[in-house]
């Protein structure tokens, strides 16, 4: 990982939002829901380093609590999805044939469907709440995961270590968990981290059409839908919110293809 540059400045910018995120209350000059009537729309100066919104509220502030919003949805989903990935994909890889199948089907249904208008059609249903909004971007992106795990499932059932555990008795489950999924979860792990940022997006997208986030809980994506309304007159409450999305993204985006090449560097040895 060393030798990867982009991949450490990825790193570097991963650890810095979750820095941010975790120290928030401690960092951030004001409270991110503090209106001041008397500096509405006020440019990036010495006493908001990056403005102010329409009601007054230090931007600044907001982009830091949203920081700890956007992270929390991106972990929060991407676990989801993860272990309905691994589950799925673990019970088609190991067992194949008509569950193979059926679960595949499945997945390729699924995959039909284009994601963000399926979380659309599901947010128009229900309440969008924080929770609410992790729990869809987990439901409904879990395909690739399964995938991956079933791939990696289905060459490593008919390794020798595998055979020697099931002719020993082993149970399914144990076989499963014990022997078959940490030898699968190199992919699993580069998939979680690219999908940190497709979460982060993906909630953004979501909060800029008002059906994600709600306010006043600052979120990345209606600091920028306020920002639409205002763009003539504030470019700031746009510029700012952009860049965070942006430059997350990308630090992920980075230190996920370089933790690829580092995984994908000591499968090879070990195969070697």
């Amino acid at each position: 990982m060393r030798e990867e540059r982009l991949a450490i400045g990825g790193g570097v910018i991963v650890l810095m939002l979750l820095v941010v995120a975790l120290l928030a209350p401690a960092i951030a000059p004001y409270e991110p829901d503090a209106i001041d009537r008397y500096h509405v729309l006020e440019a990036p100066g010495v006493k908001h380093w990056l403005g102010t919104d329409d009601l007054g509220r230090d931007i600044l502030s907001r982009m830091i609590y949203g920081c700890r919003i956007s992270l929390s949805v991106g972990f929060v989903a991407v676990g989801i999805s993860t272990i309905l990935g691994i589950i799925a994909g673990s019970i088609a890889g190991f067992y194949g044939k008509y569950v193979d199948r059926l679960i595949m089907r499945f997945v390729d249904i699924m995959l039909s469907i284009p994601t963000f208008f399926l979380i659309l059609a599901v947010i128009a249903f229900i309440d969008s709440s924080i929770w609410n909004i992790m729990l869809v971007i987990g439901l409904t992106s879990w395909m690739g995961v399964a995938r991956l795990v079933r791939a990696e499932f289905l060459s490593l059932k008919s390794r020798e270590f595998v055979l020697a555990a099931i002719s020993a008795g082993a149970s399914d489950l144990r076989v499963i968990i014990i022997h078959m999924l940490p030898n699968a979860l190199a992919p699993v792990i580069i998939s979680a981290v690219l999908g940190v940022a497709g979460a982060v997006l993906v909630e953004s997208s979501l909060s800029f059409l008002g059906l994600g986030v709600q306010p006043p809980t600052p979120s990345w994506g209606n600091i920028l839908s306020i920002g639409k309304d205002n763009l003539e007159i504030a470019w700031w409450l746009s510029v700012f919110p952009g860049l965070a999305i942006l430059i997350t993204v990308v630090g992920y985006n980075l230190f996920g293809e370089g933790l690829r090449d580092t995984l994908d560097i000591r499968l090879s040895n070990n195969r070697h």
